[in-house]
């Protein structure tokens, strides 16, 4: 079995940063997906797909994943870019593009 783990990136629907200090666990689908034909569903025979394991650290994860016999890859998290911005900058007086009401 090959699974993924990963820290969860920030939702662009909320502003903070909840559930991303977290590790995800993640298995690699084994079946492929078909469409059910009585509701147009998608499905798959892999229930493994519906599991996500959370783990406090990076460590936890690869331990746990070494436990069980399961091969693993590790995605680091792309550092965040912070921008200093201040609400004032938009009416400064020496501002670069045109500032109109």
């Amino acid at each position: 079995m090959q699974v993924r783990i990963y820290q969860p990136p920030k939702t662009a629907m909320q502003s903070g940063r909840a559930q991303t200090t977290v590790w995800m666990m993640e298995f690699e689908p084994t079946a492929a997906r078909r469409v059910e034909p009585l509701m147009g569903w998608t499905s798959s025979a892999d229930t493994r797909a519906q599991l996500r394991l959370k783990f406090e650290t990076l460590e936890e994860a690869i331990a746990y994943a070494k436990a069980e016999g399961l091969m693993y890859s590790v995605e680091k998290p792309r550092e965040r870019k912070v921008r200093p911005k201040a609400y004032a900058d938009n009416f400064k007086y020496d501002r670069i593009g045109r500032w109109t009401h």
